[in-house]
């Protein structure tokens, strides 16, 4: 019973690994691609993601141009698990800062 534990922990910690990775590339998939920043924003606020737009300029975000994107923190928040009838922890999005200018 001892080595199932072992192997239980095992995979638990390698399926979160692998599900912090997928996670990281997300922000990056909508990275610059030739849209607005106000697109690429409104695109990461659909996955979920809380954003923060950092200006270099005055410009409209219509019009403006994405400089970067770089993940923050991710947000956990209590959900009902798939049988409803306990809640448990999960990442729901992260903090998303876009640069712009």
């Amino acid at each position: 019973m001892k080595n199932f534990t072992a192997t239980t922990a095992i995979t638990a910690a390698a399926a979160g690994f692998a599900a912090a990775l997928v996670g990281l590339a997300a922000p990056a998939a909508a990275a610059p691609s030739g849209n607005s920043a106000a697109d690429t924003i409104a695109a990461l606020e659909a996955d979920g993601n809380r954003v923060i737009v950092n200006r270099q300029g005055s410009t409209a975000l219509d019009n403006a141009e994405v400089v970067s994107v770089r993940q923050g923190q991710p947000i956990r928040e209590y959900v009902w698990d798939a049988q409803g009838d306990d809640k448990v922890l999960e990442t729901t999005g992260n903090v998303v800062f876009v640069d712009v200018k």
